[in-house]
Formats: C-alpha cells, sequence, structure tokens
C-alpha cells in the first residue's frame, strides 16, 4: 500500500472527493448506458477505480487509490483509511444485499467508508453514500448480511432500530447478538429466526434430514427435548401446539417430521401410578416422558437460562423440574386432567430420585 507525504485527508475531504467520483461516473453513463450495463460486479470496481483516480488529481488523494477487491472489505483503498464498496443491481431501484455484519475481511486502518453503487439499466445511474447510512436490515444467506437502500431515509437504517451505532456494533465480539434479538421482538406466532439459534453462537445444521432417516438414540433425544422445551406439546389440545416444535426441528436440528404430532404425542391411553400408588389413566405421552425421563431431566438442568426463558417465556426458577410440571399442567383443559398429571409428573421425578420426596 502507498505510504502518503501528504497530510491525511479529513472526512469532509473524502466526501468531496465521493460526490466528484459520482458526477464523473454519471456523465460517463449518460454518454455511453450500454458499456455499463455489459459490466459485471468485478468490471464496475474496475470503472469506480479509474473514476477515483481521475477525481483524486490535484488533491490529498492522488497516488493513494488502491483496488484491493477479492476478499477484502472494501473493494477500492483510498489514502489508507478511507474506502470505497461497490455494489450494483440489474433492477430499477437502489436495493441489493450487503456483506456480512462481521466484517471479518475489513481492510485494517479504514476509518470510513462510502458504498457505490451503480443501477445498470437504462438510465444509468450511481449513488454514493456513506456506508452504514444505506443499510436497511438484515438477510441471511450462509450468515447475515446487511440489506443495502441507497434511497432509505435519514433514521431508518439497521442501526437505528437496534439503538447501536455502525462503529460500535462492527467493533463487537459477537455483532449478531443485538441484531437477532431486534428481529426475535418482531417474531409472530409460527415463525422463528433459523439463522439464530437461542444461543447466538448455535450454527444453522448444513444437512437436513428426514425424522425417519436419523438413529433411534437421536430421536429418544429429541423427543425429550421437545418435551423439555416445548411443554405445550405433552397437554394442550391447541391444533398448533406442535408449531413451535416443529419449527425448532426444522431451524436448529436440520430435522424435518411431517408427522410430529404421531412421533410426539402417540395416540391411546396408558395406566400410570399416582403418588399413593393409585393407577390413572393418562395419555399415552406420559408413557414417552417416562422413557425419557433422565433425558428430559439432564436437558432441563443442562439448558442456559437464557434458552430456557426464550422457550418458556417465564423467569427461570432455582428447582427446574418442579417448575417444567407447573407449565405442563397449565396447558391441561381442565382441572382433574391438572391434578393427575402433577400427581404422576411428580412421583417420575421422585422415583427416579430427581425430586425430593
Amino acid at each position: 500500500m502507498i505510504v502518503l507525504e501528504n497530510p491525511k485527508p479529513t472526512p469532509d475531504e473524502f466526501k468531496e472527493l465521493m460526490r466528484n467520483i459520482d458526477c464523473k461516473l454519471n456523465y460517463d453513463a449518460s454518454n455511453n448506458a450500454e458499456y455499463f450495463m455489459s459490466r459485471n460486479g468485478t468490471d464496475l470496481e474496475k470503472d469506480v477505480v479509474e473514476a477515483a483516480v481521475e477525481c483524486a488529481k490535484d488533491t490529498k488523494f492522488e497516488g493513494s487509490i488502491q483496488l484491493v477487491s477479492g476478499i477484502s472489505f472494501p473493494d477500492i483503498v483510498a489514502a489508507k483509511y478511507y474506502g470505497i464498496e461497490v455494489k450494483s443491481s440489474m433492477s430499477d431501484n437502489w436495493k441489493t444485499i450487503g456483506n456480512s455484519i462481521l466484517e471479518t475481511t475489513r481492510v485494517s486502518d479504514i476509518e470510513r467508508i462510502f458504498l457505490t453503487f451503480g443501477k445498470l439499466r437504462k438510465p444509468v445511474e450511481f449513488m454514493s453514500r456513506p456506508y452504514e447510512e444505506c443499510l436497511s436490515g438484515i438477510a441471511v444467506t450462509h450468515y447475515p448480511r446487511y440489506q443495502i437502500d441507497m434511497s432509505l431515509k435519514e433514521g431508518d437504517t439497521i442501526f437505528d432500530k437496534i439503538g447501536i451505532p455502525y462503529d460500535e456494533l462492527r467493533k463487537m465480539d459477537n455483532p449478531v447478538t443485538p441484531i437477532a434479538n431486534h428481529y426475535r421482538k418482531k417474531l409472530r406466532k409460527g415463525e422463528s429466526l433459523w439463522w439464530a439459534g437461542n444461543k447466538i453462537e448455535t450454527s444453522v445444521p448444513a444437512i437436513v434430514k428426514l425424522w425417519k432417516s436419523i438413529s433411534a438414540k437421536e430421536k429418544d433425544e429429541l423427543e425429550a427435548a421437545i418435551y423439555a422445551y416445548f411443554p405445550e406439546t405433552i397437554l394442550s389440545n391447541s391444533h398448533n401446539k406442535y408449531d413451535r416444535a416443529t419449527l425448532w426441528l426444522a431451524t436448529q436440528k436440520g430435522v424435518i417430521n411431517a408427522n410430529v404430532r404421531d412421533s410426539f404425542s402417540a395416540g391411546g391411553r396408558n395406566k400410570m401410578k399416582a403418588m399413593d400408588g393409585k393407577e390413572i389413566e393418562m395419555p399415552a405421552v406420559f408413557k414417552k416422558i417416562e422413557d425419557h425421563i433422565k433425558l428430559v431431566s439432564n436437558i432441563l438442568h443442562d439448558t442456559d437460562p437464557d434458552t430456557l426463558f426464550e422457550n418458556w417465556s417465564v423467569d427461570i426458577k432455582e428447582n427446574r423440574v418442579r417448575q417444567w410440571i407447573d407449565i405442563v399442567i397449565s396447558h391441561a383443559a381442565d382441572t382433574r386432567t391438572k391434578a393427575n398429571a402433577k400427581e404422576v409428573l411428580t412421583r417420575l421425578f421422585q422415583e427416579h430420585g430427581i425430586l425430593d420426596k
């Protein structure tokens, strides 16, 4: 990289350079639209560099313009401390998908970045704005990336929405966390952030499997997790009682189950013992819970409180098993079912030494 003898240009001088680059690119586009319409992303970076070199003459930026491109961010470096990221679209709008929010390939020393956007259809137009002023939201490919909208109004950036400035967010160890939390607050019933697990560092499965193709051991573990995380699947009569569990299986575990009801709540009833040894007829799912009692207990004890809070929507108490039992029975339709369920579940955990008698 070229070492400058000139003093460091000011942000205002960089802003002036970008205005001049826009003017040159738009002048060239008005005279040769067909040329720009034939350019791909890599070609356009070269066009922007040529415009920048031309506009930098007789300024503090002269001799400092460098195309780094490739995997580096931004694509162009000016006077070591400034950068230009080049984007384009063949559509008749100013929107596209931007870079990863992690910015792991950001060129060192870059303090200020402008985004130069080419709308490559007639009339071909160019626009440049400070990078952080045209990032409207998040889209997800293999990892969360910014959405770019060059026509974005002041105060409508993703940073305004989450209440964290761009320069503060990009320097965080895990910038995904506040963004995921922002989108979680907007989730409606039946929706899930497939790209962010309960703990943000959780990775999204690369391989999707059918329920019928996984091993018996995996099925046991997933069934236990469903009962622990989504207590409504046990006693609720709601027609959508399996919606959250289905989303979790698909997005966090990569398992597709088209018949969740049959897998997790087999029909019929089984006789189960209450606290006094008396047999009570209970839904067959209680036998499945008995079969998985140790797994359910381990999940309840080992899961971090934030994950349980997100799934249960209540503050997590010290005795998680008793709290889980209370949540399970809260979904029962009548008083008798509640009482019977509490008796049976309490006995099961006591017999296995998980709850004190």
